[in-house]
């Protein structure tokens, strides 16, 4: 029997490519996770936050920046403060799949 023609398939552009190796890139250090496990809780302060994880506030507003660049945060402000929170309700579902999905292929609980 010969082999199967092989199908060519539809790829991602090259743009699209790129912004998820930064979506990726942007999910891959652990001080930016914790923050993104706290927003995903609540929206907060770079002072709630520095706070929480025991972290300097430049350490934290430097983390938040680089995860408004990937467009995982956004803030606003509230008086004389800036709140933090997730961007959007994709944000919420990939990071909960993300922790659903560790879990599940390292028997977590």
């Amino acid at each position: 029997m010969g082999r199967k023609e092989i199908q060519e398939t539809e790829m991602l552009s090259a743009e699209v490519e790129q912004d998820m190796a930064n979506l990726f890139q942007a999910l891959s250090n652990p001080t930016r996770i914790k923050i993104l496990y706290l927003l995903k809780q609540q929206s907060l302060t770079v002072t709630e936050i520095s706070n929480r994880l025991e972290v300097s506030q430049s350490a934290v507003s430097h983390q938040l920046r680089e995860l408004k660049l990937a467009r995982l945060v956004r803030n606003q402000k509230q008086g004389r403060e800036m709140i933090y929170r997730l961007d959007d309700d994709h944000v919420h579902q990939i990071f909960h799949m993300a922790i659903e999905h560790v879990k599940e292929i390292y028997n977590y609980e």
